[in-house]
Parts: C-alpha cells; sequence; structure tokens
C-alpha cells in the first residue's frame, strides 16, 4: 500500500490511497456531533448536529425557524462558544426584541463580543434597490472577519428564502448557495441555515433545491391538529451521522425557548424492591403489599365510582409516611378538592401548611399538551415530590387528539420514572356501567398497575366493584370485591359471588350460587 504521490489527481482526494490499482480512503473519522443546548433536541439527534457542517432548518410560516437559529447560538454562548447571526430578513434591532422574551439578552452578548450580527436585512427605505443586484462575495468577506475576530463556531443564517428573492431567476441559486455551504465550511464553523416551506404538505423548500445542496435537513411543521396547532421536529437527513427517526413534538415557551420532547429518553432508571401504601390497608393487601415505589398506576372508572376518592387517600397515605405529594388537577378547583378531602377526614389544607402536599389546579384548555407536560416537569424538578397524582387523563384527552394524548402519556410515565416518584393518574371509563376497562388511547400497556372501579347492578340495587386487573412484577388479588364510600373515606369488603360480566356490563346472577351463600349466612 502506498500513499498517492502529490500532483496526481488522485491526489486531490484528502487521505486518497492507492490498493492493488484501486484508490481508498485511508483512517476515515467518524462524524463528530455539536451539543446544540436546545432541550431535547441533543436527545432525538444522538449528540447534536454534525459539528462542522451545514443544517438547513425548514418550515412553514410560524414553525419557529427563527427561534430555533437564535436558541442555537443562545445555548452556545453558555458553552462559551461565540456565534453569528446573519440575518437576511429581520432586523438586528427587531431580531433581539422578539428574542429578549426567551430569556436570551442579545444586546448584552454582543457588548462582551460573543454575539456578533451580519445585517443583510434589505432597507425598505431605500429606493434604488434592485432585483438581481445581491453580491455574496462582500457577504462572506464579512462573516469571515467576524467570525475570525470573534473565533466563532456557530453561525446561523435567517433566511435563504429572503435573499433569493433578490434574484432575478433561479439559475444562479444553486452555485450561489454551494457558495454559501462552501465559505462556511472552510470557516470550519457550524452552521443553521433556515429556509421557508409554502406549505405543510408541499416542497420542504420554496425553491426545492436547498434540501440537496445542504449537509443536513431539519423539518419544523406547525400543523393544525384539529382546533389547535401542534409542532413537531424532523431530522429528515442527516449525511453520515445516526440519529432517531421520526417527528417529536415540541414546543416554544417564554423563559425557555424551543424545548423538544422525546417520547422517552431510554429505560436506564434503576427499580428498587421498596413497596409504597396505596393508602388503603386492604388495597395495599390486594396489590400484593403496596405499590412499587417507581409504579406507574392507573385508576379507571366510570364517574362517580371513586377515583377522586382513591387519589385522596393515595395522597393521604404518601403525607402519613412522610414523603412529600404533589397533585396536577384538571377537573376541580383547590377549594373545591380541600374541602371534599375534609369531608372524607384528610385535612389538605394542613398537609400544604407543613410542606408535604402541593396542589396545582389548572384547566386543560389553558395549555397544549406539551406545555402541560413541561409544567409538570418544572413543578416536580421544584418541589421534589416522593409521589405525584394526576386527576384526570380524561380532561386532557379532550383537548387533543389520540397521538397527542398516547404522546402525552407516554412522556408523563417516562418523566416520573427518570424523577423516581410513584404516579397515580386517573381516567374515566366511557360508560356507567361496564364497558371498555382502559381508555381509548390504548395507555394501559404503558403502565404499570391498573386499578379498576365498577357499578354493580344487582336487583335493582347499585354497588360499587373494585379490582386490580394489573399488577407488573408482583402478585395480586383476581377478585371482584365490593367496597363502599362514607364519610370517612373508603371501606373495600368481600368479594362478590354468584356474579359475573361485571367488567364488560353484561351482568349474570348465578341463583345456585346465591342460595349456597344464603345456606351459609344460615349456618352462621
Amino acid at each position: 500500500m502506498t500513499t498517492a504521490p502529490p500532483g496526481t489527481g488522485d491526489a486531490a482526494l484528502d487521505g486518497a490511497v492507492r490498493v492493488d490499482g484501486v484508490t481508498g480512503v485511508a483512517e476515515v473519522p467518524g462524524v463528530d456531533k455539536l451539543p446544540t443546548g436546545i432541550p431535547g433536541f441533543d436527545h432525538m439527534a444522538m449528540g447534536g448536529l454534525p459539528a462542522g457542517r451545514t443544517t438547513l432548518v425548514s418550515g412553514a410560516a410560524g414553525s419557529a425557524k427563527t427561534v430555533f437559529a437564535a436558541h442555537f447560538l443562545a445555548a452556545g454562548i453558555a458553552l462559551d462558544e461565540p456565534g453569528v447571526f446573519v440575518t437576511f430578513e429581520e432586523t438586528p434591532r427587531d431580531i433581539a426584541r422578539n428574542m429578549y422574551g426567551f430569556g436570551w439578552d442579545i444586546p448584552a452578548w454582543e457588548a462582551d463580543g460573543t454575539w456578533r450580527f451580519v445585517d443583510a436585512s434589505p432597507d425598505l427605505d431605500d429606493p434604488d434597490v434592485v432585483v438581481g443586484d445581491f453580491e455574496f462575495s462582500g457577504l462572506f468577506a464579512r462573516l469571515e472577519h467576524i467570525v475570525r475576530s470573534i473565533g466563532a463556531t456557530r453561525v446561523a443564517v435567517d433566511s435563504l428564502g429572503a435573499v433569493f428573492t433578490r434574484f432575478a431567476d433561479s439559475g444562479p441559486l444553486r452555485t450561489e448557495l454551494l457558495r454559501l455551504v462552501g465559505a462556511l465550511r472552510r470557516l470550519g464553523v457550524t452552521a443553521v441555515v433556515t429556509a421557508e416551506r409554502v406549505d405543510e404538505d408541499g416542497p420542504l423548500t420554496r425553491w426545492g433545491i436547498e434540501e440537496f445542496v445542504a449537509d443536513n435537513v431539519i423539518v419544523l411543521r406547525n400543523q393544525r391538529d384539529a382546533e389547535t396547532r401542534r409542532r413537531t421536529v424532523e431530522i429528515l437527513k442527516y449525511r453520515g451521522a445516526a440519529h432517531t427517526k421520526g417527528e417529536f413534538p415540541f414546543t416554544v415557551m417564554d423563559g425557555r425557548g424551543v424545548v423538544v420532547l422525546p417520547l422517552a429518553t431510554g429505560l436506564g432508571h434503576v427499580s428498587g424492591e421498596g413497596r409504597v401504601t396505596a393508602g388503603d390497608p386492604r388495597l395495599d393487601d390486594m396489590c400484593g403489599g403496596g405499590f412499587f415505589s417507581d409504579h406507574v398506576v392507573l385508576v379507571s372508572g366510570a364517574t362517580g365510582t371513586g377515583k377522586t376518592l382513591l387519589v385522596t387517600s393515595y395522597l393521604a397515605g404518601g403525607v402519613g409516611s412522610g414523603e412529600r405529594t404533589l397533585l396536577f388537577a384538571f377537573e376541580e378547583s383547590r377549594s373545591q378538592l380541600f374541602r371534599n378531602a375534609s369531608g372524607w377526614g384528610f385535612d389538605f389544607a394542613s398537609y400544604e401548611e407543613n410542606g408535604t402536599l402541593r396542589t396545582v389546579c389548572r384547566y386543560p384548555e389553558t395549555l397544549s399538551l406539551e406545555d402541560h407536560l413541561l409544567a409538570i416537569e418544572s413543578a416536580i424538578d421544584e418541589y421534589g415530590p416522593d409521589r405525584i397524582a394526576v386527576d384526570s387523563l380524561s380532561a386532557l384527552e379532550r383537548t387533543s387528539t389520540a397521538k397527542s394524548y398516547r404522546e402525552f402519556v407516554l412522556g408523563l410515565t417516562a418523566l416520573a420514572k427518570e424523577r423516581g416518584v410513584v404516579a397515580m393518574m386517573t381516567s374515566t371509563a366511557p360508560s356507567v356501567f361496564g364497558g371498555n376497562p382502559v381508555t381509548e388511547g390504548n395507555i394501559s400497556t404503558i403502565t404499570d398497575a391498573i386499578i379498576l372501579l365498577r357499578y354493580v347492578e344487582v336487583y335493582g340495587r347499585v354497588h360499587r366493584a373494585i379490582t386490580v386487573l394489573k399488577m407488573r412484577g408482583s402478585n395480586h388479588d383476581p377478585q371482584i370485591r365490593e367496597f363502599d364510600i362514607d364519610g370517612s373515606g373508603i371501606h373495600i369488603g368481600e368479594p362478590f359471588r354468584g356474579v359475573s360480566g361485571i367488567l364488560w356490563g353484561h351482568l349474570t346472577v348465578d341463583r345456585r350460587a346465591e342460595i349456597d351463600q344464603l345456606r351459609e349466612l344460615f349456618d352462621d
């Protein structure tokens, strides 16, 4: 094996070698990743953006392209990596003002030399602007000077669509774009370049060439979902670099910027053998000794069957064990919850005063599901609870599509496990008597335990039934038991006898079993 001599055609290939008359490449390194610092994105990108390359960020109006580009630079500054923002559309003053709400003080960064603008925005007051009169050479010279003067490692260009409209015809566009990408590569920077998309279902870019020239392509979407809009991000192309496939939901938040919500960040959490009380000794016995400390529990039942009471007992049980508890309520106000808990003998007000309980009450319609999940995450991280409760998932389900709802529940489940808290979630069954035992979102496979509450009508009288349908990792009582509710809470009794079809609402009574039961009573 001999290295190709300089001056030959093969020598133009960096690292090219001659192997038995065939040109190959020796010691080719892998693609390094540059962490973007955008929450959630680096996880789906398996480390960040390919370093030293240009990434095209495409999206229709309102998809947060400019915010994504600015966040990329802002996160770099937090990592001591200066950045340059090239703007072809908005003025630097407007960009700085629009981004201030995300907590990014761009004027301060300009003052200390970690953020610089290259202002190529059009002067709308200049009557002598001529279409097709734009020249990239001067821009490249300015960009190179600033990058080298501040030691920039990140560059954002916003947006290609704005500058391409200045060309009289589309002929030179591909050539000029190749020049831009080549100039960024020679500077050794990692660049984000934004491009407009006419509509969500059309071509990726307005001109149809940008995605073929860029090394990587990220697509931001802001699609209408029923009566709301839902933002998603997808890595469409990563040349030579691994990445997660598919779309991930994201949101844009005041004080944070772009936040991507990976559905789960892995299954690396540690599961312990410890048990915690469900809040009722009989329910603990039915569950084989209580819940595991990392369990996510779903309580499903028709309206009025006692789901919120079960949550109240569960939270009070945590307080009684010296745990910190956190309740997210989406159907009842704090005052109503506290009044009802007091009626069952639980003093939520005193729990809150001594710091063992915190309640967060909010209408589902006030935020998107993505924002609700982030609000739950912030509350958990700020308060540090041992157990949480969400009452109810059905209230959140009605504000979203089935896909968004399942992604929310998956994200909530992953969050609880990553934070090491036991979680109880309630869901309203679709029918009063029996029916589908869990929600139609097929979330049963995500949860560790399922408790079903049902109404049972026997000879004109309505009874309540409870059963543990699922208890992952533990034996449990498979029987369907009757329970009552009074002023002191929930009381779980004996199993139903001589009755079948309770869970599905097709009730049948075995008269022979009923007679045997009466005989036992008389014998006693």
